[in-house]
């Protein structure tokens, strides 16, 4: 720490902070000027850059007044002063952007572009010697936390941490102002060559750590089913859970940029996708995913060589007491199929099936457990846990397991698909969606209905429109002093004049009955499903005007009174 020997020392390093502290407020509102005039004056380019450069100068100059500073003080302006640097770099980035966009002959362009031919390379090198300066603190840092422990260690380690994405961040601003010089046709080969060895070097080292912290954490869980209630083995593993996690999600990042350069990644998405918790599609690339694939069919070849004779010997224990227990489940079919046939016994022959096949089951499921247990699978906690959580969710849903069986069987039989239209338990009209607990049904007019599956399966379904061709049946009456053979041939025309009735089948008009008042004949043509409406309204209305025009009577029921007058009394 230094210490001020006089009040006059004391003065002059408040003096000094104070000019920093001012001098990173400029550099603020130099940002926030250049964030309002990109934002604000569309047209107005060379004042957005002379914005951006203004905070580039204040940048410098704040980066001068930092080295004479003391110690103790450099780390949190050095800090600060890096945020606003990469805010610097973003404006920057952002600017180029927009000035490309512009013809390659527009003044505002060519004017920009002279400009940042040397912006653009001072932002470059300094770029290149912050991350170096972030790389030497990070070594720095890691060594001292190493001789450190308790919060010390941890809180060295946070540093570590965010020195680690403060280099991330310069690495991402790089890559940025790479593509802004190729915008603009500048040169890149240099600067892209400065930073493709940096982020290999990091991809090379946090791959090794993933690997060896992987392997080590499978080492820890492997030991930890050994001993679950080992508290320091369970911490040991959460703690390098964390750091596994970070360090993909640096790779991941580093991945990204070196992707931007259009460099080779494959080795590092194969050691992401080997590693990481979950998949990504940004790792399942082709090349990659081969890459893990071999690795791990290597792996699991070596693993079958090494346990070949045991894995074998367990498979044939496994066989032969499946094969045992088939053939003492035959057996069993067989003896239960004997006594329920025995005279005397009156079982009926779906009771006699139930009781083989139930018998048969069991047996067989005994025997599939006891080969399970052979090759080392735990039944006892999952036949436990199974049947507790069985019985609770079946007390607890019997209604629900209901509608839910009933309607498995309507998803197996189909007895009527969405859009048919039904008539079940009561409920008559169009099906508009179905689901394994209820069928949701829209009525003629309009009215939506929600049916339980358990009172449709276990009533008469009627579907209308299951088949694609109906009959339309209908019946007209002539009176009894009419010619039937004309009323024949009259519908007969009608119905096959109209266009929506089918040849084939062919239609049916015959004499029906001899009723109270009329000869009742039957009009019974064949049509589309979704014409059955159109043909009967049709043919009833064109049936009436020809019989009116024919002079063909149409009886209605008709009732004689006869009045009888009294004689009168003398």
């Amino acid at each position: 720490m230094l210490v001020s020997t006089n009040k006059t020392d004391r003065i002059l390093l408040m003096k000094s902070l104070t000019r920093l502290l001012a001098l990173a407020a400029l550099c603020m509102l130099s940002l926030v000027s250049a964030a309002q005039g990109a934002e604000e004056a569309g047209d107005t380019l060379p004042e957005v850059l002379e914005s951006v450069h203004q905070g580039m100068v204040d940048l410098r100059e704040l980066t001068e007044r930092i080295e004479t500073v003391p110690e103790r003080f450099r780390e949190p302006l050095e800090f600060r002063r890096d945020e606003h640097s990469l805010s610097v770099m973003e404006r920057l980035d952002a600017l180029v952007r927009r000035a490309a966009k512009l013809p390659a002959d527009d003044p505002q362009r060519l004017a920009i572009e002279e400009r940042l031919q040397t912006d653009l390379a001072l932002s470059s090198e300094t770029i290149v010697s912050r991350m170096e300066a972030q790389g030497q603190k990070i070594e720095q840092y890691s060594k001292a936390s190493q001789e450190l422990s308790g919060q010390e260690q941890v809180a060295t380690r946070a540093f570590v941490a965010s020195l680690e994405s403060l280099r991330l961040r310069y690495s991402e601003a790089l890559v940025d102002l790479i593509e802004a010089r190729r915008l603009l046709g500048l040169p890149v080969d240099d600067v892209a060559t400065k930073i493709e060895e940096k982020l290999y070097i990091q991809a090379e080292s946090l791959s090794s750590v993933i690997e060896f912290t992987g392997s080590a954490l499978d080492q820890i869980r492997k030991q930890q089913k050994i001993d679950p209630d080992n508290a320091d083995l369970a911490a040991t593993a959460r703690e390098m859970s964390l750091l596994q996690k970070n360090n993909l999600d640096r790779l991941e990042r580093v991945v990204a940029l070196l992707k931007r350069l259009d460099r080779d990644v494959v080795n590092y998405q194969g050691v992401m996708l080997k590693w990481s918790q979950g998949l990504s599609f940004r790792n399942l690339e082709k090349d990659a995913l081969s890459s893990v694939i071999g690795e791990s069919w290597k792996s699991f070849r070596e693993s079958v060589a090494e346990n070949a004779p045991d894995l074998l010997f367990n498979l044939l224990i496994f066989a032969v007491i499946i094969f045992f227990f088939r053939a003492v489940s035959r057996l069993a079919r067989r003896g239960i199929r004997a006594a329920c046939e025995r005279p005397g016994v009156r079982l009926s022959t779906l009771l006699k099936d139930t009781l083989e096949s139930i018998v048969g089951g069991a047996v067989m499921a005994i025997g599939i457990l006891m080969a399970l247990s052979q090759i080392g699978i735990a039944l006892g906690p999952m036949l436990a846990g199974l049947g507790v959580a069985g019985f609770i969710v079946g007390f607890a849903l019997q209604d629900t397991l209901g509608n839910f069986a009933s309607g498995a069987m309507i998803l197996l039989y189909r007895p009527y698909d969405v859009d048919d239209f039904v008539e079940v338990a009561g409920a008559v009209g169009f099906v508009k969606k179905m689901s394994l607990v209820s069928t949701t049904i829209a009525t003629v007019d309009n009215q939506v209905l929600v049916v339980p599956n358990s009172k449709i399966w276990g009533d008469v379904i009627k579907n209308v429109t299951a088949q694609k061709v109906r009959r339309v049946d209908m019946l007209f009456g002539i009176g009894y002093g009419d010619d039937i053979a004309k009323a024949e041939q009259l519908l007969q025309s009608i119905v096959d004049s109209h266009e929506k009735v089918l040849k084939k089948p062919e239609a049916n008009i015959k004499v029906h009955e001899l009723g109270d008042s009329s000869v009742n004949l039957i009009v019974r043509p064949w049509t589309r499903t979704e014409d059955y409406w159109t043909v009967y309204w049709d043919i009833t209305r064109e049936a009436k005007l020809r019989f009116d025009q024919e002079g063909i009577t149409i009886p209605f029921p008709q009732r004689d009174v006869h009045v009888y007058n009294a004689p009168q009394k003398s």
